[in-house]
């Protein structure tokens, strides 16, 4: 179960998957009508169309049994992102992509403008790069429009409280908020976690997670392209764009930490390094590893590494004073088990999840189309921006070298950058490189970030 293997992306993922949307049940409940207008068609405006955004409006088409959707406004910072998703999704759906020249829209500003082209019971998708997720949820609250939201949500502190804020008006004027930490609608996962609110593991002692794939490399920035540009589009490699490698890729295992555990930490401490032969011009670090201490004093921790030719494994495993599971399997998948003890072994299994019907990514989309269609309540912003906060607080713990708590986590003003909301191609790049290419790494006992 954790032998190494070569790591699936989620666009191949979903292609074995997707079409599994069918077997919902709420495709058979009865569609009422959505909108004061003339059909109900729920409209989406894609904005922020790289392989996240696409994926996820295959996940929104896959709920078409559940009544029309369409694709009707897309926005981007780059035309050649726009245009190839496009391309892509209107070949593989010719009869539900609707977003003509005159609602595709490039630019800082253009998540407005395809905003402003829904109606209230639309969607708008929020895919882009995390430094704008707040900005944009904000604006689709105060249009009355609902959301879907990727992770991450916020790079720093105050935009985790601006995710609040803003879920806090979305729940005033009945917007529905789906964000996506999806394994949180996996039925295995959710079967899984009644069973240890039942006692079946007995008390939980110490849960674990992993995310350790192959490296993430930062080449030298062409001369062709800016360099506000180039970080924008290297996101990962740069704190301000989206919390940096670890921030925006392991909320997933971190939300995972939390919610087996039902709390939020009270400190974090942890350490990480960069490999000294490594020519990687990134922020980023190679290793990663995180202890949450929970309010009763359990433990939770969190290792993650981006090494070629290294042991891999991404899952989550959970261990209390009777037995031991494992939680989520690679790329999420849901490999749901309870053990007969503390060893986790494919031959020591006691239960197992059966499969999901559909994938996480499909089952989020289910119910936020069924919350829109039946008028249901859905405002996932807290636990969402909360997660966040846990990752933001394990990462500034990570590169500090510091014990980070989680109300100094909260109570911090530290921002990455402070004009994102205002950006534009002329603005100065948030960080600069040396004279040979390199960015600004952290340094433990020396950087602050909080």
């Amino acid at each position: 179960m954790t032998t190494p293997a070569t790591p699936t992306s989620r666009r191949r993922f979903l292609q074995r998957s997707g079409a599994a949307a069918a077997g919902s049940a709420l495709a058979a409940a009865a569609v009422p009508r959505v909108h004061a207008a003339e059909d109900n068609t729920i409209r989406l405006a894609l904005i922020g169309c790289g392989g996240r955004g696409r994926g996820a409006v295959v996940n929104a088409f896959n709920t078409a049994d559940m009544g029309p959707i369409k694709l009707y406004a897309m926005a981007d910072l780059f035309a050649d992102r726009l245009e190839g998703s496009e391309k892509v999704l209107a070949s593989r759906f010719p009869d539900q992509v609707d977003a003509p020249a005159e609602r595709q829209f490039l630019g800082f500003d253009a998540y407005k403008q395809a905003i402003d082209c829904l109606r209230p019971g639309d969607v708008a998708m929020l895919t882009g790069h995390t430094a704008w997720r707040p900005v944009q949820l904000e604006y689709a609250v105060s249009k009355g429009v609902n959301v879907f939201m990727e992770k991450s949500f916020a790079t720093d502190p105050p935009a985790v409280r601006r995710v609040l804020q803003a879920g806090e008006e979305a729940e005033r004027k009945n917007v529905k908020v789906a964000a996506g930490l999806m394994c949180r609608h996996s039925r295995g996962r959710q079967e899984l976690i009644q069973r240890i609110r039942d006692g079946e593991l007995g008390d939980i002692q110490l849960i674990r997670a992993y995310r350790l794939e192959p490296t993430f490399t930062l080449p030298a920035r062409p001369e062709t392209i800016s360099e506000l540009h180039w970080q924008i589009r290297r996101f990962v490699h740069f704190h301000w764009v989206s919390g940096g490698l670890f921030a925006e890729m392991n909320i997933h295992q971190i939300d995972e930490v939390c919610w087996l555990k039902d709390q939020w930490p009270v400190t974090a401490f942890g350490m990480g390094g960069r490999n000294p032969d490594h020519r990687n011009r990134s922020q980023v670090l190679d290793s990663y590893h995180v202890e949450f201490t929970f309010p009763d004093g359990t433990k939770g921790t969190d290792d993650a590494r981006y090494i070629s030719n290294t042991y891999s494994d991404f899952a989550t495993y959970v261990h209390g004073t009777k037995c031991a599971a494992q939680f989520s399997g690679r790329v999420h998948r849901d490999e749901v088990h309870i053990f007969k003890d503390q060893r986790i072994e494919k031959d020591n299994i006691a239960w197992s999840a059966p499969d999901d019907p559909v994938s996480p990514w499909d089952a989020t989309w289910q119910l936020l189309v069924g919350a829109i269609r039946h008028d249901r309540p859905l405002n996932e912003c807290k636990h969402a921006a909360l997660s966040n906060l846990a990752d933001i607080m394990a990462r500034a713990a990570i590169h500090s070298g510091q014990r980070v708590t989680w109300d100094e986590a909260m109570a911090s003003d530290f921002q990455w950058c402070d004009y994102t909301d205002t950006m534009t191609d002329d603005s100065p790049p948030p960080v600069l490189p040396d004279e040979d290419g390199f960015y600004p790494v952290p340094n433990a006992g020396q950087w602050t970030e909080l």
